[in-house]
């Protein structure tokens, strides 16, 4: 059974966005971004709720983040920790975590690594909320947005983008940048859809968005490679192909 700790009354928890920090064994990556997102949303007198979900990383890391919890509270008291029961993957605990916000007005995560700035994510937040619009976060070089990646990881980023294109026909100049904004309304319409609990959930959320009719605005950000990834290339690209299948299998199904 999962349980959340935070500062946060029960008649607090309801907010019109959800932006959802997915971590596992992440706590020391978390720290600096945890503190800089904090301190941006302050700064910004946001009201969103920012939800840490563990993705079962275990009893000294529940520990660790308790404390980074309450570290952050210091800056913006309107966050607080989900623990997932069982370590089951970064979309598993995301959706986990949007669902326990049925009806907000948009679900939104970040990875913890820090590689999207807390600036850029909340900008993207809030382009999205102006909008009305689900708004995705891409790599993309511009005049001015810079994407620092080696060549390893930007020809597994294209090929992984071109089988996206292919197997399920997912129109997006990147589906796997760790910062995205989704409309509660469209979420809701496809959340029981949702089978992808590893790497391939942010291409599962888009084939399926784009299957319902759905559309979405893609913003170029800066973005810097980060240490500490747990990303296993070959392996994970296996996976992530598989789950490519599965996913066009079920589309086909409906």
């Amino acid at each position: 059974m999962a349980h959340v700790e935070g500062s946060m009354e029960d008649g607090e928890n309801q907010a019109t966005t959800i932006l959802v920090t997915p971590v596992w064994k992440d706590s020391v990556r978390l720290r600096a971004f945890g503190r800089e997102l904090a301190n941006e949303l302050a700064r910004r007198d946001s009201e969103l709720q920012w939800i840490i979900a563990d993705d079962g990383s275990g009893f000294a890391e529940k520990e660790a983040l308790q404390r980074l919890c309450r570290d952050f509270e210091m800056s913006y008291p309107k966050v607080r920790v989900h623990f997932a029961a069982k370590h089951y993957g970064k979309g598993s605990v995301v959706r986990e975590a949007w669902s326990l916000e049925p009806e907000a007005a948009y679900y939104a995560f970040v990875d913890a690594d820090g590689s999207v700035s807390a600036v850029e994510m909340l900008d993207l937040i809030e382009g999205a909320e102006a909008s009305g619009r689900s708004t995705l976060a891409i790599r993309k070089n511009t005049e001015t947005t810079k994407v620092e990646e080696d060549l390893w990881r930007k020809l597994r980023h294209y090929g992984f983008l071109t089988a996206c294109h292919r197997i399920v026909g997912v129109k997006s100049q990147d589906t796997q940048c760790g910062a995205k904004v989704i409309k509660g309304d469209d979420y809701r319409a496809i959340a029981e859809n949702l089978q992808e609990n590893g790497l391939a959930f942010d291409a599962e959320l888009l084939a399926e968005l784009s299957a319902a009719g759905f559309s979405w605005d893609e913003v170029p950000v800066n973005w810097s490679r980060k240490g500490g990834s747990r990303v296993h290339p070959l392996n994970d690209a296996v996976d992530m192909l598989a789950a490519l299948f599965r996913i066009r299998r079920r589309l086909r199904k409906r």
